[in-house]
């Protein structure tokens, strides 16, 4: 059985990706031609996207780190030892 803290990850991964993908085809809709090309305003939202995906993913992952980090784990009584050695 997966631990709490990775089904947690795996949900919020697997919605930032949905979400990504429908405002990928809502921009493939409104902004693509009869000719299956995507216009430039389009191609410029859909630069847009990406680029927050990317910052979204960032974001989320330092989110993630803040709250799951248990410090039962003694991960940062680690740290703590390797920065002072």
């Amino acid at each position: 059985m997966l631990e709490r803290e990775r089904i947690i990850e795996i949900v919020v991964a697997v919605s930032s990706v949905f979400l990504m993908l429908g405002a990928m085809m809502f921009i493939g809709s409104e902004y693509g031609g009869a000719d299956s090309a995507l216009s430039p305003e389009g191609g410029e939202l859909l630069v847009g996207v990406i680029v927050g995906f990317i910052l979204l993913l960032t974001a989320v992952g330092f989110v993630l780190a803040y709250l799951l980090n248990d410090p039962a784990d003694g991960l940062d009584e680690d740290a703590d030892a390797q920065n002072a050695a």
